[in-house]
């Protein structure tokens, strides 16, 4: 599974981006939020979703795992397919989504092209305990601090072992407090005693 393409952009259009790595150009479609953030730069990294159907193979690409994982749970929710996710992200930031989302607001959402009152209503539905528990989101989102990495890692640790980033987020702020300068061993070793 491709994780991400580092490269040159060739080519950039509000909708899709040509990215070259290695002599090898690819068609990436991305959203009018990573758009924005490409635009001013030559060099960049880009958060690959690969999208395979019997009948299409897609790369969309996000300019940070953030938006990206919103994308991924958007397109969990039944009848929100990849164009509809893409179009939310274009027309409305990931934390407008979230927010729309966590305050039930159905008029904001149903605002996005394509996304009718029974799509807006499922999408608040299913994903809104989701979004609360912190899910959809990087999780150096959801634990602002100066040692994202060392979080980050100790995250994904943490929920490979089989622990829910729900219950990760009640215990890494209390942890990061105490041991501002620990080393990700030491954050894991931390949250295991409390989980």
């Amino acid at each position: 599974m491709i994780d991400y393409i580092k490269g040159q952009i060739i080519e950039l259009t509000p909708t899709e981006l040509i990215l070259e790595n290695h002599g090898i150009g690819y068609s990436i479609l991305i959203s009018l939020q990573t758009y924005e953030v490409f635009q001013l730069q030559t060099q960049v990294v880009a958060y690959i979703h690969h999208y395979i159907r019997e009948d299409e193979e897609l790369f969309y690409g996000f300019a940070t795992k953030d938006e990206r994982e919103l994308f991924r749970l958007l397109i969990g929710v039944s009848g929100i397919g990849v164009a509809s996710a893409r179009m939310m992200l274009s027309t409305l930031s990931s934390e407008e989504i979230r927010q729309a989302i966590l305050a039930e607001d159905v008029n904001r959402i149903k605002s996005v092209k394509g996304i009718g009152l029974k799509s807006a209503q499922r999408l608040v539905l299913e994903l809104k305990d989701k979004i609360v528990k912190g899910e959809g989101a990087e999780s150096t989102a959801l634990f602002k601090t100066d040692n994202s990495a060392l979080v980050d890692e100790a995250t994904t640790a943490l929920t490979m072992l089989g622990f829910s980033k729900a219950n990760i987020g009640k215990v890494m702020p209390a942890i990061l407090k105490e041991t501002p300068n620990a080393r990700v061993e030491d954050i894991i070793k931390a949250a295991l005693k409390r989980l």
